[in-house]
């Protein structure tokens, strides 16, 4: 199945965890330590709109695009419900293609990671470059190398909730840097329980390789950052943040 078509209907509950206003408040920090405000912001892998709703709400501009239309559905139905402006589009940021020029481009929550050929992220890095305006923000994060192939590793998780369970089956190849993950969950139907099953790859980048790729790009004023902090990542940081001007 599709990556994030089935899942798209658990992935709020199993993300019920992240507090997406402190990953916003987070977001306007970089602008305040930056001195900037931007006017027009493109997120890409937006999944359901937990962030780009709320900076909708809170005045800016925002587009949303991602891979997935079940994803967007469930984005839309929440841009509605809090009454805000947003346009989504349903695209492979991989033919990123969008008509204009933005102040900022986000990609949060290690929509880079499922990009496995380092080609490829050259080439999204580079469309983003000629879509930002001069002296534009780029900010991203990754799931560290650690993470992927330490903490999720070739390890297996499982959790048993009333109406949702999931077995997350991991499979990592240090000779591709890249980690496979199966998954699959049952969603409780009335007295039965629908079973859906998804195949996920994520590759492990680390801070160097993402960095020169940046460099080559024209990519200015590069910081690095553990994530929701402004410290220098360390070994066992599990996500790392990127804030890069054009």
């Amino acid at each position: 199945m599709e990556a994030y078509s089935g899942f798209a209907e658990v992935y709020d509950f199993l993300m019920k965890d992240i507090d997406y206003d402190v990953w916003v408040d987070y977001i306007e920090e970089i602008f305040k330590r930056r001195n900037y405000v931007p006017r027009n912001i493109l997120e890409l892998a937006c999944g359901t709109g937990n962030i780009t709703n709320r900076l909708a709400k809170k005045g800016y501009n925002i587009t949303g695009l991602d891979i997935s239309s079940e994803m967007l559905t469930f984005a839309k139905d929440k841009a509605y419900n809090l009454g805000v402006d947003v346009t989504y589009i349903n695209q492979d940021m991989k033919e990123l293609e969008f008509s204009g020029k933005v102040d900022c481009v986000l990609c949060l929550c290690d929509g880079f990671n499922y990009i496995l050929d380092k080609d490829e992220l050259f080439n999204i890095f580079k469309r983003i470059y000629l879509i930002l305006q001069k002296n534009g923000l780029f900010i991203f994060d990754i799931s560290s190398y650690y993470k992927i192939s330490e903490v999720l590793g070739t390890n297996t998780y499982a959790e048993n909730f009333e109406d949702v369970s999931y077995i997350w089956e991991n499979y990592f190849d240090s000779r591709t840097d890249i980690c496979e993950f199966d998954l699959t969950i049952f969603i409780r139907q009335d007295s039965l329980f629908k079973r859906i099953q998804e195949s996920h790859c994520q590759r492990a980048y680390k801070i160097e390789s993402i960095c020169q790729l940046l460099e080559e790009i024209g990519f200015k004023s590069i910081e690095v950052f553990n994530s929701f902090t402004f410290d220098k990542p360390l070994l066992t940081d599990e996500r790392i943040n990127f804030v890069c001007k054009k």
